[in-house]
């Protein structure tokens, strides 16, 4: 059976673009970056992203576009004999596992915020209701495995359709969506009553800051979130190489995706921030930070 390819150059981008633009940019950068110290941490990251993402991220695509296999396969198919590097692939399989059961779990709490966005219930709330709402979500477990199981539903609903007609074609969509969602709220952040400090933090790096955490957990947070965010080590962008043409530059591509990818997380930032510093959230909340300050943010008059 011959392999499914995408249908375009832009289609790849895209749906490259989107199997790293999520979570990690939108809920894991603004906490860590909140975390670590603000516009400081960012520039570390911003360096790793460059010099240890990007390459191996043409890597992940050189190998799924050389052997047109998923990670299940492709290292046995390219490995020079008596060596081991097929023993990856059960790493890697394993490490796919347990991103998408991460991911699920925050996607439906993702589903159930905007249900509840959709009805209203944040509207007049403060931001000490806003987080208490969270905290409700997290002491319901059967609401929690709803919504989990609502997001796996949709996640194979669409794949089902297959490559091009149906992950390619919701992925061209929801990133249209997602870009104008993002520069929407980042202007509405940016104009809220108090913005400015927000912006100064999250703009103005302050070594000082991070060193309160010490540099080398700084350093170790930075990279892992530039390997994080890029969804690279597990093998997942190798199964887009796969489904690419061998006539397309394997580096320009990925540097549309690392593109992609910062623009994001950097319009999260632009957004969560000056939110923070508006509606009196600390920025080193931890992973409920969006949770807290989004719903102020689409509320907000």
């Amino acid at each position: 059976m011959k392999r499914e390819h995408l249908s375009s150059r832009l289609g790849f981008i895209l749906i490259t673009a989107a199997c790293s633009i999520g979570l990690g940019n939108v809920w894991r950068f603004p906490y860590i970056t909140g975390k670590y110290g603000g516009a400081s941490f960012v520039l570390l990251y911003a360096v790793f992203l460059v010099i240890l993402g990007l390459p191996i991220v043409v890597m992940e695509f050189a190998v799924g576009r050389a052997s047109q296999r998923s990670v299940a396969m492709s290292f046995d198919l390219l490995e020079p004999k008596g060596t081991k590097w097929h023993w990856y692939k059960y790493m890697a399989i394993i490490g796919n596992y347990l991103l998408m059961m991460f991911y699920t779990v925050i996607s439906g709490w993702l589903i159930w915020y905007f249900v509840k966005m959709a009805k209203g219930d944040f509207e007049g709330l403060s931001s000490e209701q806003v987080s208490g709402v969270f905290g409700e979500l997290l002491d319901s477990p059967l609401i929690m495995v709803v919504c989990t199981m609502a997001a796996i539903a949709i996640a194979v609903f669409v794949c089902a359709q297959g490559i091009q007609k149906g992950v390619e074609r919701v992925t061209k969509v929801m990133m249209v969506f997602l870009f104008s969602l993002l520069v929407v709220l980042a202007v509405k952040a940016i104009l809220l009553p108090g913005a400015a400090e927000g912006l100064r933090y999250y703009l103005l790096p302050d070594f000082g800051a991070m060193m309160e955490n010490g540099l080398a957990e700084s350093i170790f947070a930075a990279m892992g979130q530039a390997f994080f965010t890029l969804s690279i080590g597990i093998g997942a962008l190798s199964v887009f190489g796969s489904r690419i043409d061998k006539s397309s530059s394997l580096t320009e591509n990925a540097l549309y995706m690392g593109a992609l990818d910062t623009l994001v997380a950097f319009l999260s930032g632009l957004i969560i921030f000056p939110a923070c510093f508006s509606f009196g959230v600390e920025p080193d909340s931890g992973p409920n930070l969006l949770f807290i300050t989004m719903p102020n943010t689409g509320s907000a008059v």
